[in-house]
């Protein structure tokens, strides 16, 4: 599998595996069943159970096709809106264990699920061919959707998963330091934790405090002098998995 280096704002990069095609195209299906699955169960209740197809008698054909884009409006919505709400996936991606992600190692915004939604109308006419090839063609297995956001999609197969790599062993009579970090998502907590583990290994202090002070500056903490960059940012991980529940 192709792999894509994300390059964070600390300048160090981090690999991932780039979801296939295949896997791509089996997540689509996946969905597309769904979708195919919630449109003959709101038909059968329209028509059969609760027969209230005699309210289209009479309508001319743009009304008629007005409510039908009204009881199928959830399937248009479906990518954008569960993108949205899982993080960059949607069941069929969750199954198939791929991602939506930004390019430049963030999560990506309902801005982005939003260019990549509208995008699809091209990516996925000629019955998905032009998307189907512009994945095939382009470096990072990216339709015209992901290209014009800055995202990709990536495999969290072979233990490559975002959740992972944020676990930090805390004591049970932990206490916490820094509630402003519920601010950061999963993969901003990734990042840092990844790129802290990096620093470490190498002893790379420029890196350690870059870090150190981007995080003070997003979540404009104000620390103890008395509290090294290193101590600092152990605690900002610790607390993170204290008030997120995430723990080994």
């Amino acid at each position: 599998m192709s792999q894509i280096a994300i390059n964070t704002s600390q300048n160090v990069n981090i690999n991932f595996t780039i979801a296939s095609v295949g896997e791509r195209m089996l997540a689509f299906i996946i969905d597309l069943l769904i979708k195919v699955a919630y449109i003959v169960i709101v038909f059968y209740l329209f028509f059969n159970i609760f027969d209230l197809g005699y309210l289209l008698t009479g309508l001319d054909q743009w009304s008629i096709m007005a409510v039908y884009i009204v009881l199928t409006f959830p399937v248009y919505i479906y990518p954008l809106v569960l993108e949205s709400l899982m993080e960059g996936q949607t069941p069929g991606k969750r199954l198939i264990k791929i991602r939506v992600v930004k390019i430049d190692g963030y999560q990506a915004s309902f801005g982005d699920y939003l260019i990549r939604w509208v995008f699809r109308l091209i990516d996925t006419s000629a019955a998905g061919v032009i998307g189907l090839i512009s994945m095939i063609v382009s470096k990072n297995n990216q339709r015209l959707g992901d290209i014009a956001s800055g995202t990709a999609v990536i495999s969290l197969k072979n233990n490559i998963n975002i959740s992972h790599t944020i676990l930090e062993n805390i004591k049970i009579d932990y206490v916490p330091s820094f509630p402003q970090v519920i601010a950061l998502s999963d993969n901003d907590m990734r990042i840092i934790k990844d790129n802290y583990v990096k620093a470490i290994k190498v002893d790379d202090r420029q890196i350690i405090s870059k870090l150190s002070e981007k995080i003070k500056s997003i979540l404009k903490l104000e620390t103890d002098p008395k509290m090294t960059e290193r101590q600092f940012i152990n605690v900002v991980i610790k607390d993170y998995n204290y008030y997120t529940g995430k723990d080994t």
